[in-house]
């Protein structure tokens, strides 16, 4: 079936602007693994000529995409498929930055790998049948040499099979993408102050009691799928959780489009 006759068979429910839905069809390829990570992507004048759409609108599409850290833009190369170097990982999904000195990737340390079924925590979280079963890892993960998180990730036995049985490397989320083709798009986190139990002061070597950030960390995949559960517990003593600055508010502009429709196979608006 083409994206013109899956167009008119969709029902007419709401409206995404042109560019949103130029955006869908370049994530599918993401999800269907058209394009790996790394894979340089076909130019904005051969996208356009395809989806049947202008080069401007595509370009706004692969921009969200970029802003998004789901592609990389290369001057004088192109734009590639992001991958999950430790650069990336860094700056999208490890949170913590020593209080002196610059962020940088930490080193981790495995404590225990299990399996197990699913509590109705996992359950929920990855949205998996309860009892499921789940692989648990364990890890330390420091800074200096100092051990700064305790992290518990919790993630489907179905989807990771064998990786209980593993290496379990310093970069997961790179692990998932080569082996297992699931890559990480986005992340949502609820953050608690709580007092470390015995077992986790133990394990990172401070007094029971003692404060610590909790983040329980939900990775999904590309198409929205939860693949990964995190509850990491964070001394901040050390190191701190940066704020981002607020945004100023945008004046609103008035845009006269004097362009006509483009022709294709996708439904037209007044913003792309």
């Amino acid at each position: 079936m083409t994206l013109k006759q899956k167009r008119d068979a969709a029902p007419a429910i709401g409206f995404s602007p042109l560019y949103q839905q130029v955006k869908s069809v370049l994530l599918q390829r993401l999800v269907d693994g058209v394009w790996v990570p790394g894979s340089l992507l076909p130019s904005e004048i051969q996208l356009a000529a395809e989806i049947g759409v202008s080069q401007g609108t595509v370009r706004k599409a692969l921009d969200e995409l970029a802003a998004e850290n789901l592609l990389v833009r290369r001057q004088g190369r192109g734009t590639f498929v992001a991958e999950h170097d430790e650069r990336r990982i860094l700056f999208q999904f490890f949170k913590l930055v020593p209080d002196h000195g610059e962020r940088r990737f930490p080193e981790s340390a495995v404590l225990n790998v299990t399996v197990a079924p699913a509590d109705a925590e996992e359950s929920a979280a990855l949205a998996i049948e309860p009892a499921a079963g789940v692989i648990r890892i364990r890890r330390l993960r420091a800074l200096d040499g100092r051990p700064l998180i305790l992290e518990t990730l919790s993630l489907p036995q179905k989807v990771f099979a064998g990786l209980d049985r593993a290496e379990i490397p310093n970069n997961l989320y790179s692990l998932f993408a080569s082996r297992y083709g699931i890559t990480i798009a986005r992340a949502r986190e609820r953050l608690k102050a709580v007092a470390l139990s015995a077992d986790d002061a133990a394990a990172l070597s401070v007094a029971t009691g003692t404060p610590a950030l909790r983040i329980d960390r939900i990775a999904l995949a590309l198409d929205g799928m939860p693949v990964e559960r995190r509850l990491s517990l964070c001394l901040t003593e050390e190191a701190h959780l940066p704020v981002r600055p607020a945004l100023s508010p945008q004046p609103s502009r008035r845009v006269c489009h004097t362009k006509p429709p483009e022709s294709g196979p996708f439904k037209h608006g007044g913003s792309r």
